[in-house]
């Protein structure tokens, strides 16, 4: 049978991605409230206007409480994972690989932040994602350099990926004449390959809905946003890239979950630059019957701007899924996981309505509403806004304890403490952690018997012991692949540096079907619970290594350094090697056999003994040398305290008769001041007498002259009223004459 025809593979890949995405929306609607409830934002539980909106954050508690801890499990050991061999004489092989992962590609494909990101996303959205791969960019820098002579010149503006900008030449005179100096401004295209790991966003995540687990998915992938220009960088031919339609945003679920994540989505503009323009991207792993053998094999399909045959970029073999979903909790033969957010958001939901409900009764007992009467106020602002010191003024002839009263709400609150209390312990009990997943140690919990601290840190370790193991074994593909990547995309050896030592890696002949064991660290319990137990087995390999000598059958100098390693790692500390140096079994070997050359110990014994002996004669010869010594230093020493002493008692006595003489003078000095003052204020009391003496004297005769001016004004009026009477008279006698 001819194979299948592109146009029939899209059909297959069109449908099956259809339904990924309609079981991705219905899966969205809950990691959106999910997020909704991490956020505090509750839309599922509106608040009345007026009234408390107060929310609880009981899924952030329980999630930062216990992701602590995980990640100081999984992260927090100097070896995150430890490849075994497969075959006899691979041992060499596999540390080589075990040490190259941890301390050289992972770090460099950005694991840490891959790791914690999907943890997070299991712990609140049930399912974290990772994908590795190979990631193959063209950088474009663009740089400028002045002062360059032909040499620098030559070697800067040489290659195939680099083009010249801008270029100018400039004569100056050097220490042995002229030289030509250049200015050149430059754009250089770098292909970068680099093995990467990242944590796939969940709404952009693509996975069939009959799939129990991604290896056996008849689809899995990404469906996301990516602007023309890393397209391009990604190797693909421009002009398709730029003929592709441009992404829509739309109301569906994974732009709106999309949106609670990013809050600050960018709008795309009709004018946008072509480059920064986003276009549809989908990155598929697909099981088809392409060849039509009537086994379906796993193909790698890239589309661009749709799922039809003009958008297929890539269509080629594939030999496993590189993506791993991390679960805290898994679900029997299901695929999604359990999260802390499906344990906690109901009760989350009902402490909400308990605290809004309580600190609105709260708010009721301090601003109680009041009853006033009708009319009965004067200024009813004064009630309705009241501000210290305002009055509240009561018309005429009401009675103000009639006027106005406050309505009593009764006082509630107190009963929902219970309730609440409860819901912490039903929260505690779904979920199994405590105060000591966050790695609490068991005697910060007070008034409590050591017994029952105990039990409730055993209990909060036990699950998020679980939540470990689990997420470990969902790692165990992530690092199986990041080694396959590095075996199958290095193509030389490569040196670096490593514990202070330049070590040659070539992963070329490694086996990339190594066993994987991620590390676990000690437990989960407290730094203090796992220092103390490796303090207790490292006690135990000294005590075997003190009876029996070093090179017994129960403990090698290897077990105790790894003991030693042990403690430091459980103590916060990455890098045992900084603190103390791995055994050299050659030279273990070799120490152990020049302690066993070593003469017969009795004869050392006497030998010793002889010379101790006599060690002892001269040092009782030095001794009794030494005592005449410090004798004759003692008395020189005891002349020499006593004219210390003599010197500061004459000291002493010569300074106390000059503060004595200080004292006296200052005495009289106080006294000479004393009388100066009371002499002073005499005279200033005898001239406040005089001067009150002339005020009142100037106030008599000011009152006499003004007694004398009336008396002068009264004669004045008199006389004056005389001659009027006078002259009516003379007038009255010439009219009777008349």
């Amino acid at each position: 049978m001819p194979d299948m025809t592109d146009q029939d593979l899209c059909k297959v890949v069109y449908n099956l991605v259809k339904d990924a995405e309609a079981y991705r929306d219905e899966q969205s609607v809950d990691r959106v409230k999910a997020m909704e409830y991490y956020n505090g934002e509750m839309k599922d539980t509106p608040s009345d206007d007026g009234r408390s909106r107060v929310v609880s954050r009981d899924v952030r508690g329980e999630i930062k409480k216990v992701l602590p801890s995980i990640l100081r499990i999984i992260l927090g050991s100097d070896k995150v994972v430890e490849y075994e061999p497969v075959e006899q004489g691979d041992e060499a092989m596999a540390e080589q690989a075990t040490d190259y992962v941890n301390y050289i590609a992972f770090p460099e494909s950005n694991g840490e932040d891959a790791v914690h990101d999907a943890i997070d996303d299991a712990l609140r959205l049930r399912n974290g994602i990772i994908k590795w791969y190979q990631e193959e960019k063209i950088e474009v820098r663009v740089s400028e350099h002045t002062g360059l002579d032909e040499m620098a010149f030559a070697q800067i503006a040489a290659g195939d990926d680099v083009e010249v900008l801008a270029h100018t030449a400039r004569e100056e005179m050097g220490p042995e004449g002229p030289v030509t100096l250049h200015d050149v401004k430059i754009r250089r295209r770098d292909k970068k390959s680099h093995t990467r790991l990242r944590a796939v966003r969940p709404e952009n995540f693509l996975i069939h809905s009959d799939a129990t687990c991604i290896l056996d998915a008849a689809v899995v992938g990404e469906n996301l946003k990516l602007r023309r220009s890393d397209l391009v960088a990604m190797g693909y031919n421009r002009e398709k890239i730029d003929d592709l339609p441009m992404a829509e945003y739309g109301t569906g679920e994974q732009d709106i979950e999309e949106q609670v994540r990013r809050r600050d989505l960018l709008v795309q503009e009709d004018d946008a630059a072509k480059a920064m323009q986003e276009v549809d991207y989908y990155e598929l792993l697909v099981r088809v019957d392409y060849d039509n053998d009537g086994i379906a094999e796993l193909r790698r399909l890239v589309y661009a701007g749709g799922l039809s045959e003009k958008h297929l970029l890539e269509n080629e073999e594939w030999d496993e899924p590189n993506y791993a979903d991390i679960v805290c909790e898994r679900r029997p033969h299901q695929w999604e996981g359990n999260s802390v957010s499906d344990d906690v958001m109901d009760i989350q939901r009902i402490k909400t309505v308990l605290l809004r409900q309580t600190l609105d009764n709260l708010y009721w007992q301090n601003n109680p509403q009041p009853t006033v009467q009708e009319g009965a106020i004067a200024n009813p602002d004064a009630v309705t806004n009241p501000a210290f010191g305002k009055p509240i003024r009561v018309s005429q002839g009401i009675d103000v304890r009639t006027a106005l009263a406050y309505n009593q709400v009764p006082f509630v609150a107190d009963k929902s403490f219970q309730m609440l209390e409860y819901l912490d312990q039903e929260k505690h009990d779904r979920t199994g952690l405590s105060d000591a997943s966050s790695g609490m140690a068991s005697d910060a919990l007070q008034n409590m018997t050591a017994k029952a601290s105990a039990m409730i840190e055993q209990a909060g370790i036990g699950q998020t012991e679980m939540m470990v193991r689990t997420v470990a074994n969902s790692l165990k593909p992530v690092f199986r692949g990041l080694l396959k990547l590095i075996i199958q995309h290095q193509d030389k050896p490569r040196t670096v540096r490593l514990r202070r030592q330049w070590v040659e890696f070539d992963p070329r002949s490694w086996d990339a079907n190594m066993d994987v064991t991620v590390n676990t660290g000690l437990g989960a319990g407290t730094r203090e619970r796992d220092m103390m137990m490796m303090q207790i087995i490292v006690g135990l390999q000294e005590k075997v290594m003190a009876a029996f000598g070093p090179d017994n059958p129960l403990v090698k100098p290897e077990q105790l350094y790894n003991g030693i390693a042990k403690t430091v790692m459980a103590a916060g500390l990455k890098s045992p090697d900084l603190y103390f140096t791995k055994p050299d079994p050659q030279e273990v070997q070799q120490k152990l056999q020049a302690a066993a050359s070593k003469p017969d110990p009795e004869q050392v014994k006497v030998q010793g003994q002889i010379q101790i002996e006599q060690v002892k004669g001269q040092v009782a010869l030095q001794i009794a040398d030494k005592k005449m010594q410090v004798d004759a230093s003692k008395e020189q020493q005891q002349r020499d305290a006593d004219l210390v002493v003599k010197q500061a008692e004459l000291e002493k006595e010569t300074e106390a008769r000059i503060q004595e003489a200080q004292l006296k003078a200052a005495t009289e000095a106080n006294k000479l001041q004393l009388e100066r003052e009371k002499i002073a204020s005499a005279e200033k009391i005898e001239f406040e007498k005089i001067a009150v003496q002339v005020q009142l004297e100037r106030e008599k005769m000011d009152r006499e002259d003004a007694r004398a001016e009336k008396q002068r004004q009264s004669d004045i009026e008199k006389a004056h009223a005389a001659s009027i009477g006078k002259a009516f008279e003379r007038n009255d006698q010439m009219e009777t004459a008349q």
